[in-house]
Formats: C-alpha cells, structure tokens, sequence
C-alpha cells in the first residue's frame, strides 16, 4: 500500500455574481440602438449565465409601462429579455420599506429592499442619485460600471481556479 493518497478534496463552484436591474437599464437594454450598450451587455450576460440577475414586479411594470409609451415596438425585445435573462420575484411589503426609509428616493425605495432582500450586491441603475450612498450590502453602479466590475470578478475567479488547479 503505498503511503500517499489522492486529493478527493473538490471546491464549490464560485457564487455567480447577482444583480438587481432596475426600470432605466431593462428599458435600455430593449429599446437601445445598438447590441454593445452596457445595458443589453448585462442582460446578456444573464441570459448566458454568467451572472444571476434579478428585478421586481415593480420594476417590470415600470419598463413596461415606459416602453409602450414611448417605444411600443420594442415590447417583443422586453418581453424576451424578461423571460430569457431575468428572475423576476414579488415586491416588498410596505411595512419591509421603513427599515431602510431615507436609504433612497421614495419611489425607488421598493428596489433597494429588494435588492437586499434577494441578496444582490449591485443594482444596476442610471439613476444612482436616486440611492444614498454606503448601504452596507448593495453597491449602486450605472450599467457600464457592473460591467467593468463582473470583468473584473471573473477574471479574478478564473486565475484563482488556475492557481488552485
């Protein structure tokens, strides 16, 4: 019997990283003019997994709401994008907002819980005035931003499964 023994010890996969995506990035990423904007950048990055993203109700009705307004033909790219590349989950409670009142605007207020509720680290938005800074379990960041910082996460993950390999 030979005095070594094979490493059976396996590694979880890494968490993908998990965003929240309000109304401004969903309804840029359907009604943008091109496939490389930031917003539809993200969304693909969901659809193909790499991240996990998340959005509320509230959300949905809001892009929607905007979309048919202003751009009623980009309602079929809405509808896919939300049924290819988000998880779509149920609005907090009005009695879950008052922990976290003056945390942001008002009306974006529902988002920050959620986003905190689902455990998302970022939300991404255009209106990053509308959120105070420094909560401490969500980072507010426009599109373009969480792209950098996911490229930036992933490299960083795969060159620690290369070195642990």
């Amino acid at each position: 019997m030979s005095g070594t023994t094979a490493n059976t010890m396996t590694t979880a996969p890494p968490r993908k990283p998990r965003v929240f995506v309000d109304a401004n990035a969903l309804f840029a990423g359907a009604a943008g003019p091109t496939e490389h904007g930031a917003s539809l950048v993200v969304l693909g990055m969901a659809e193909i997994t790499l991240i996990d993203a998340v959005t509320s109700q509230q959300v949905i009705v809001e892009a929607e709401g905007n979309l048919a307004d202003k751009l009623p033909a980009a309602l079929s790219a809405f509808q896919a994008i939300v049924s290819r590349c988000l998880r779509v989950v149920s609005d907090p409670q009005p009695a879950d907002l008052t922990a976290y009142a003056g945390l942001a605007d008002p009306k974006d207020l529902p988002i920050l819980v959620s986003a905190v509720r689902e455990g998302c680290p970022w939300l991404v938005t255009f209106n990053v005035r509308h959120f105070q800074p420094g909560h401490p379990s969500v980072t507010v960041l426009r599109p373009g931003e969480f792209v950098l910082r996911v490229r930036q996460l992933l490299a960083h993950m795969t060159s620690e499964s290369t070195t642990q390999a």
